[in-house]
């Protein structure tokens, strides 16, 4: 029997029970040193080793249940918990007479980040790329996957043999410096690219097709001569394209691999292909369920002619150009597909047009993902259908190639998924933003004009709101070593001004032009001013220019030769003028096929010093002759004429022609004259130019050397001044050459030989002729 001194200790020992129940949500952490026994179950958790971390926070992460003790898969699933909170570096968790003991290691706090070693890549660049920052709290993971990032940014610019080794300095109460001693390694280069399986095309067209190339003599200055995945899959699509394109409808990218010799430090690269058959379009027809459609009105909007090679972009262009003629008519959830139906016993593919009034269904909602720096709006404008809208295919992809073609992003990728309801869907828009941004330094030389120096800042996406800048300053040295033109530009263009399709934007400027004793510009001319432009897309490879210009002109130092007719002094020039532009050349910097045509309209007289109406005119033509050898033919025309609205037009305002038009001739080496022989311009010329380009045999590719055969011809007649002599009748001259061309790494440098075979006496002749820029 309980002694009366025994029953009260039970009953003290109950009263204390009932009194913490209340808290056993959970286990009750030991606050302190203190501990106070429990009968053999997980009643009471101690903890040790914290300094930050308060303990009841430690203690909620304990999985076990009160009043049982801890089973080996709750200790195991606590101590998980509890790394996974990123706070700790070391958890130990034990149980003894009914305690459990949690002992801790906290992770460190970070007090700074640092970068040594680095020279390519700036702090700023790196620590965008990480994720640990200072006040953030060190785990090794973190560590681990920032080096990886670090050395992933490194691999992007074609650095493979970069090395990131993190450091920690010790600070005590818990702090470090974390530090990342970098080793960048030299560039990693593209040894070799190699083609396999390709029949039609030579391994030097396809070599000019992607957009890495090997490193060759000039590797060390090149960027396109880098491996990254990214640039890998964008040259199989770049391949599959041309195929495609080009006939080879079944073409197919079998591998692409790239081998990494890290002794060399330098990649090989290996594009296996199967080519399939070359396809010419059968019959091409359309066929609609619609009403109120008619089949051959529609069929006249395809780019597709029987006959004709087949190209899978003319087929995009056509399903987009039937879409929006349907959808004008009322016709909102169009559908059209294309159907190719191959006859391989005559290599023809016939092409149908589907066109149907296809599902109901809506635009939920435009998703755009990705855009850390480019505004949503300027990804949404380049949909021609918004949220609420029917939705359309064929005008999801045209807006993904809109994308693609603006030059902001490295990856464009569109997707659609299941909406709200059966009839609405979601679209997604992933984009990856890429630096627009350019500092150039440009330098170039003529023989007419001598060397000229550029420096010039330009941003494509300005601000992320698609706007482009651009400000340069140039200055140049004259062939006898006197001072030369110089220039100071600024420009603004806005492509969707109004939240319209419709650019504008404005230049502000100062030209100086120098004195030259070679009679090319024989007085000193400063012109400062501004001109404000819009343009209108009328449909894709058409638009309408508008501008306006205005600029004060100041003339001084006129040589004695052209003092008759040069007068000193200042004018203001007021200049209104409208163009326009049909372009589908496929590479604007070389071209190999398309058209580029240009007329422009320009009246000088809306107030002013000047009043004169001036036309212009410009005709280029590119095609691939022989598509294997790159050989490339251009054809090319230029002309124009203007009058005098109040009387003959000044000798300033005049046309003058020479060698950047009719080679073999010195700039204003032709055309009228006065009796002592020097050139008064005209108001009439014309000049035309065919033309063959072909690479320079035995030499690799990669060098960039291109040579050229030409012919030029052309006139320039009917001068204003009275001095003129006879030659101010129509005579034709006309040329015959050879060129060098190189695309250098410095920008295109190209030399001509010409030799005049129709010339009036009077002309200035000039059989060489050098000129070229440069930005690097």
């Amino acid at each position: 029997m309980r002694s009366f001194k025994e029953w009260t200790k039970v009953v003290a020992a109950s009263a204390a029970l009932l009194v913490a129940a209340p808290l056993w949500g959970g286990f009750v952490p030991e606050l302190g040193a203190i501990s106070v026994a429990e009968a053999a179950t997980a009643g009471r958790v101690t903890v040790v080793g914290n300094t930050r971390v308060e303990p009841e926070t430690i203690a909620a992460y304990i999985k076990g249940t009160p009043g049982r003790p801890l089973s080996p898969a709750q200790v195991d699933e606590s101590i998980k918990a509890l790394f996974a909170t990123g706070m700790f570096s070391d958890v130990q968790i034990s149980q003894s007479g009914g305690r459990v003991t949690v002992k801790v290691v906290e992770n460190p706090v970070i007090a700074r980040v640092a970068f040594e070693g680095n020279d390519v890549q700036s702090d700023e660049m790196l620590k965008g790329a990480i994720e640990l920052q200072p006040r953030s709290v060190l785990t090794q993971g973190k560590v681990e996957s920032d080096t990886q990032r670090i050395l992933e940014l490194y691999r992007r610019t074609g650095r493979y043999d970069a090395t990131v080794e993190p450091k920690q300095v010790d600070l005590g109460k818990g702090r470090v410096d974390l530090i990342f001693q970098i080793n960048e390694g030299p560039r990693t280069e593209v040894s070799q690219i190699t083609f396999v399986g390709n029949k039609a095309y030579s391994d030097y067209r396809l070599s000019s097709i992607i957009s890495t190339k090997e490193s060759g003599l000039f590797g060390w200055i090149k960027t396109s001569d880098t491996y990254t995945p990214e640039k890998l899959s964008a040259d199989q699509e770049a391949l599959r394209r041309f195929y495609y394109n080009h006939g080879y409808a079944d073409f197919r990218v079998v591998s692409a691999t790239a081998d990494f010799d890290r002794q060399q430090n330098s990649f090989f690269l290996t594009f296996t292909v199967d080519e399939g058959e070359r396809y010419k379009y059968g019959d091409v027809k359309v066929e609609t369920t619609l009403p109120d459609l008619n089949a051959d009105d529609l069929r006249a909007l395809t780019l597709t002619r029987s006959g004709d090679t087949y190209s899978a972009a003319e087929v995009d262009k056509s399903l987009e150009a039937i879409t929006t003629a349907v959808a004008a008519k009322g016709y909102a959830f169009v559908q059209v597909r294309p159907r190719g139906d191959r006859d391989y016993a005559n290599r023809t593919i016939a092409v149908t047009y589907f066109v149907d009034e296809g599902a109901r269904a809506y635009i939920e909602r435009i998703n755009i993902i990705g855009n850390d720096r480019t505004r949503d709006y300027v990804i949404r404008r380049e949909f021609d259908i918004g949220e609420g809208d029917a939705y359309n295919q064929v005008l999801i992809e045209k807006a993904e190639r809109r994308l693609k073609n603006l030059g902001y992003f490295q990856n464009v990728r569109i997707w659609s998924e299941q909406g709200s309801s059966v009839d609405k869907v979601i679209v997604n828009v992933q984009v990856d933003d890429k630096p627009t941004g350019e500092v150039s330094i440009g330098a170039g030389y003529s023989t007419s004009n001598g060397i000229l120096a550029e420096l010039s800042l330009t941003e494509k996406n300005f601000l992320g709101r698609g706007q482009y800048v651009r400000a340069s300053v140039s200055k140049g040295i004259t062939t006898d070593g006197k001072s030369g033109d110089s220039s100071y530009e600024l420009s603004f263009t806005e492509p969707y001004l109004f939240d319209r399709r419709l650019e504008g934007g404005f230049d502000v400027y100062r030209r100086n032009y120098s004195d030259g004793d070679d009679g090319v510009h024989p007085y000193d001319e400063t012109n400062t001013g501004g001109k404000i432009r819009f343009g209108v897309p009328l449909n894709d490879d058409t638009s309408l220019g508008l501008f306006y210009e205005g600029y004060q002109q100041e003339i001084s130092d006129v040589q004695s030769a052209y003092s008759s007719f040069v007068t000193p002094g200042d004018r203001f020039i007021s200049i209104v003028g409208a163009s326009l532009t049909y372009n589908t050349v496929d590479d604007y910097a070389f071209p190999r096929n398309g058209i580029y045509a240009q007329i422009k309209q320009e009246f000088a007289g809306v107030g002013g010093d000047a009043t004169f109406l001036r036309t212009t005119g410009r005709a280029e033509y590119y095609k691939e002759l022989v598509e294997d050898w790159d050989l490339i033919g251009h054809l090319g025309a230029k002309g124009g004429a203007m009058f005098g609205m109040d009387g003959d037009l000044d000798y300033i305002d005049q046309f003058q022609v020479g060698g950047s038009i009719i080679r073999g001739f010195e700039a204003n080496g032709i055309g009228p004259r006065d009796t002592s022989g020097y050139a008064l311009g005209g108001r009439y010329f014309f000049a035309a130019s065919a033309e063959t380009i072909f690479p320079v045999p035995f030499v690799p590719q990669e060098y960039g050397f291109w040579g050229s055969l030409f012919a030029d011809a052309g006139t320039l007649w009917s001068s204003d001044k009275t001095t003129a002599s006879a030659d101010n009748d129509l005579a034709l001259r006309a040329s015959v050459g050879a060129g060098l061309v190189w695309q250098s790494p410095f920008g295109l440098l190209r030399a001509d030989f010409a030799y005049p075979v129709m010339k009036e006496d009077t002309d200035r002749t000039q059989v060489f002729r050098f000129s070229g820029g440069t930005k690097f």
